[in-house]
């Protein structure tokens, strides 16, 4: 299980002792998703928080007329799951699929939990994790709620400029809450400015 990646994330909010960082990587489970698998659909709980060490993953809902809605995509770095049914042991409400072939560890709610009780210091780090995601997601509702499809395109392809290349039109449009055409009429108008 390659753990570079998470321990390199870990050092740069908390400083852990070889003890710590054994016990640490001892409560994770490696696991793989091959392209279009799930790792979570709804109805289901969530059961695990997620780190990707390889791949795309994006977590999105269907509404009743079987528009998909991309809530947030994951790649290297990143920690994905339902949150809100990974805490409240409630079934998920969004499905969380790999968009290529994806390479994952995943600690249980039973596992963060010893993990918080003998490395206290654990609780600061996801505290910051926690603290960024909800920044970035106040950040998205009010773009969503007070930009333009082209500011939100721009802004989407400032903050994330090598995934555009990861995804196809829908899943970038389906994102950005406008439509494949119109995506690609605002990329033919920005590539004649």
């Amino acid at each position: 299980m390659n753990t570079d990646l998470i321990l390199n994330s870990i050092n740069q909010h908390i400083k852990l002792d070889s003890t710590e960082t054994d016990f640490f990587i001892s409560l994770f489970v490696p696991k793989q998703l091959k392209r279009k698998e799930f790792l979570l659909q709804p109805g289901e709980i969530c059961d695990t928080e997620n780190f990707i060490i390889k791949g795309c993953l994006r977590v999105y809902s269907i509404d009743t007329d079987g528009v998909e809605h991309i809530i947030m995509f994951g790649t290297e770095g990143w920690w994905i799951c339902d949150f809100y049914s990974f805490l409240t042991k409630t079934p998920a409400t969004y499905y969380i699929d790999a968009l290529e072939d994806t390479e994952i560890i995943q600690i249980s709610k039973e596992n963060l939990d010893k993990l918080y009780e003998r490395v206290p210091k654990f609780e600061r780090f996801f505290r910051i994790i926690i603290q960024n995601a909800f920044i970035s997601l106040q950040n998205r509702i009010t773009q969503n709620l007070s930009c333009t499809a082209e500011e939100r395109y721009l802004d989407f392809i400032k903050k994330h400029p090598k995934l555009e290349q990861r995804l196809t039109q829908k899943q970038v449009s389906a994102y950005l809450g406008i439509t494949p055409v119109f995506l690609s009429m605002l990329r033919r108008r920005l590539s004649n400015n």
